[in-house]
């Protein structure tokens, strides 16, 4: 039998002949002897689909129960957001989670950023939050080295063009908090992005914090490197 967790959803009797290896007749013989059990109900359509944290049972026997995990974290400067590094300490490396190596992470920051990150084992949610059709915005705490003046709201929301990728930013929006502090409100992740729209003006970006992806907000309880699982709402804001 099988120990491989469902990356995405399968219908019920691929998952029975997968982890069993019978026919889809032998199958069919063991829904009409109410046999096989999904989600604690008797399972009586072939056809129905099986996600990857469904709890399916035969005769009792668990075939799979696997638990969905999300957490937030806080973030801290200097550590890198990978499972495995040779140099650097990583977000995993932070992590007291039992099942931590099973957990994969949702928005990157980059070593010298801090900040809200996610992480789950359950990849049909972190694809929702991360795919670009879904235009998902990420708020981001700006310092930089110069003056921010108001000239920058304008040029950041019309976009910018990167000869290198050959494409123009989508727009972002720019709130200044002080002189040297901005907020931004952006849906992509071009390389470097904020440091190169930054750059456009000679002004040195000295931090990236990030605030929120979409409506899930970094915990202002959490100190650096804390984290905590999320909440259902939290959850279910990216639920299908």
């Amino acid at each position: 039998m099988s120990d491989i967790l469902l990356t995405s959803k399968t219908r019920l009797d691929r998952f029975i002949s997968r982890k069993l290896d019978i026919n889809k007749r032998d199958i069919r013989l063991l829904l009409a002897q109410k046999r096989v059990m999904v989600d604690g109900k008797i399972a009586n359509d072939i056809q129905q689909i099986i996600h990857p944290f469904s709890q399916v049972s035969l005769d009792g026997k668990i075939l799979q129960e696997n638990q969905a995990y999300y957490l937030m974290m806080h973030k801290p400067l200097g550590v890198v957001s990978a499972t495995k590094d040779k140099i650097h300490k990583t977000v995993i490396d932070l992590l007291a989670h039992p099942f931590k190596h099973s957990l994969h992470i949702t928005g990157r920051l980059d070593l010298n950023s801090t900040g809200l990150i996610l992480l789950t084992n359950d990849s049909q949610w972190s694809q929702k939050l991360m795919s670009p059709d879904n235009k998902v915005s990420k708020r981001y705490l700006v310092t930089v080295e110069n003056q921010i003046t108001e000239e920058y709201i304008n040029a950041f929301h019309e976009g910018m063009y990167f000869p290198y990728e050959d494409i123009t930013t989508l727009p972002v929006n720019l709130e200044i908090i002080n002189s040297f502090q901005a907020e931004l409100s952006l849906t992509e992740g071009r390389y470097h992005q904020i440091k190169r729209m930054f750059g456009r003006f000679r002004n040195p970006v000295l931090k990236i914090h990030r605030l929120a992806i979409g409506s899930i907000a970094l915990d202002p309880f959490l100190l650096p490197g804390e984290y905590r699982a999320l909440n259902k709402e939290e959850i279910n804001l990216f639920q299908s």
